[in-house]
């Protein structure tokens, strides 16, 4: 358990001391940039996805 413990300590040490978090603005500006990428990239998919049926469902009625 003392292992547990240390490296438990010693990562919220590095979190706090070590590592750059960056600024609130920064933080939503890249949450945005997620969560457009990611309606572009649904979005693409669904479209690949209705291409294939119609293409798949007008094979299948020959």
């Amino acid at each position: 358990m003392s292992k547990l413990g240390t490296y438990v300590k010693e990562s919220y040490k590095e979190l706090t001391t070590k590592v750059a978090w960056p600024d609130w603005s920064k933080l939503q500006q890249s949450a945005i940039l997620v969560m457009v990428c990611t309606l572009i990239l649904s979005v693409v998919i669904w479209l690949i996805d209705f291409v294939i049926k119609t293409i798949m469902t007008g094979l299948y009625q020959l």
